[in-house]
């Protein structure tokens, strides 16, 4: 389930929002004036880039710190919101992180990415009900860059709570939006195979395969189709990616159990 990525810009060069002109009504040098808004903006663009930079490089309490000063320079920079509650996830602290996400949220109440976000978190959580209306927000934004990663995450949160027509249904209206979303190509299939259509779900699958975007959970699912339509070498083709590629992955201890039995 995908969140959506901000852009976070250590530098920004301001417009000029309050300019003067000196010599009267003749010609004259402009000078740009940031008020007392923008420099609180643009250092809480600068931390929120630092935290972000922090967190992806593992230093955690660093990103704290930074994302936090972000927050104590512009209280309504929703970015720094949103990175924070990934943050909290990050050291598993789901109460703090839904905060954050829904104070992202609230900032900005119409945009597509906020609501995806607050989303896909709650159906993390268990919340799939909860979790809709978010989605539909999200879908609703006509600005909207990537409704086809809001589709995929709502087909996740029905296929989670064993809605599988209705996930299915998503899925296909996210790859109508984006063919080579990967996320929703392995959903379908995995969806498909839960469906107990093999043979669907193979071709979905060969699609998500065609990415080059290898995964634990794809070539465990590929596996498992192979041998559902009785394809027993190509299911072990399958094992032998697995293995090779993600020796230390949970879909490849859960292959390796299942041989042993």
């Amino acid at each position: 389930m995908r969140l959506e990525r901000w852009g976070m810009v250590a530098a920004l060069a301001f417009a000029c929002a309050g300019c003067v002109t000196t010599g009267g009504d003749g010609p004259g040098a402009r000078l740009k004036q940031d008020t007392k808004a923008d420099e609180r903006r643009h250092g809480a663009e600068v931390h929120t880039d630092l935290g972000t930079k922090y967190m992806e490089q593992g230093n955690l309490e660093g990103a704290m710190g930074k994302l936090k000063k972000a927050i104590e320079f512009d209280p309504t920079y929703a970015p720094a919101h949103t990175v924070l509650a990934v943050l909290y996830e990050r050291i598993n602290d789901p109460v703090n992180a839904e905060i954050e996400y829904r104070k992202a949220m609230e900032l900005d109440p119409k945009k597509g990415d906020p609501n995806n976000n607050l989303g896909a978190f709650l159906c993390k959580q268990g919340k799939a009900a909860e979790a809709k209306p978010y989605f539909d927000r999200a879908l609703a934004d006509p600005f909207y860059a990537t409704p086809d990663v809001a589709l995929s995450n709502a087909g996740t949160c029905a296929e989670k709570a064993r809605d599988y027509d209705g996930a299915e249904v998503y899925f296909r209206k996210a790859l109508d939006r984006n063919p080579r979303n990967p996320d929703a190509l392995y959903q379908m299939a995995n969806v498909l195979y839960l469906k107990n259509d093999a043979f669907r779900a193979r071709a979905f699958l060969q699609r998500f395969d065609a990415l080059g975007v290898a995964s634990p959970d794809a070539l465990k699912l590929g596996h498992d189709i192979e041998l559902r339509l009785g394809n027993g070498e190509v299911a072990q083709d399958y094992a032998k990616r697995l293995r090779e590629k993600f020796p230390d992955s949970e879909p490849a201890h859960a292959l390796e159990a299942t041989a042993r039995q």
